[in-house]
């Protein structure tokens, strides 16, 4: 049993109906989202699936006389998963956000970065494609797992945190990109503002055990250094620069309706 995004629904209840409608079988799914259902006679049956926070599903399956079966992935959407958020201003919870971004390094493998502070506000107006995004995030709280070459970023080699110890985004207007949707941005970062482009996918909202609501969304981004003057490089003997040009971006957001 998946998310829609394929991450596997644990705690989901796994019913077989007969076809009298009676129960023959039920399971609870586990960590990696498998189940068992033992005992099930053959024939037609249906499968309802209840998990908290997704919305309810039914399918109908037929068992086989003999042998073990297999009903493959079962993906499940989550309640308020429209394709399009509730309109209001939302405010991003950082605790449960990502900003990261890869790099490659030697042409070889790649390092992981990611900011650990930033705040933003996502407003949705009654006409999505309206939507805007601020963006403020603190440079120098950039994170890969290694003091000294954190250090080494936040220098004026890289970020020049001292100088620049803000980078910030903004956008307005969201167009619809076959499953999802792409909205265009500036990102100022070192003193030099350029236009970004993000592929969003939202992943739906709902309620939260506090009272609120919360809403889900994913993006990603091609950031090119030198389009900020970010050129720092070091070649190896072998001519081979340390760390590539390009920088992949990956944000997770998790945000808050504000009453």
């Amino acid at each position: 049993m998946l998310t829609r995004e394929g991450w596997p629904v644990t705690g989901a209840a796994v019913t077989l109906l007969g076809a009298d409608g009676s129960q023959v079988a039920r399971a609870v799914t586990g960590g990696d989202g498998g189940f068992t259902l033992l005992g099930v006679p053959a024939g037609a049956a249906t499968m309802l699936v209840a998990a908290a926070a997704h919305d309810p599903r039914a399918s109908s399956v037929v068992v086989p006389a003999a042998g073990t079966w297999s009903i493959g992935e079962v993906r499940l959407k989550r309640q308020g998963g429209t394709d399009v958020p509730p309109p209001g201003i939302w405010a991003i919870d950082v605790m449960h956000s990502t900003i990261s971004a890869t790099a490659h390094h030697l042409g070889l493998s790649a390092v992981h970065g990611r900011f650990t502070e930033f705040s933003g506000v996502i407003t949705v107006p009654e006409d999505v494609t309206r939507s805007s995004v601020e963006v403020e995030i603190d440079a120098t709280s950039i994170d890969t797992g290694n003091a000294q070459r954190d250090e080494h970023l936040r220098s004026a080699d890289f970020l020049d945190t001292a100088h620049h110890p803000t980078l910030r985004f903004t956008a307005g207007g969201v167009q619809r990109a076959g499953d999802g949707w792409v909205m265009s941005g500036d990102l100022t970062l070192l003193a030099t503002t350029r236009p970004v482009q993000l592929h969003l996918a939202y992943s739906g909202s709902g309620p939260d055990p506090w009272g609120g609501t919360r809403a889900a969304f994913t993006a990603t981004a091609e950031l090119h250094r030198d389009d900020f003057k970010m050129n720092w490089n070091q070649a190896v003997g072998i001519g081979v620069a340390v760390f590539g040009t390009t920088l992949k971006v990956q944000i997770d957001v998790q945000a808050v309706l504000q009453q």
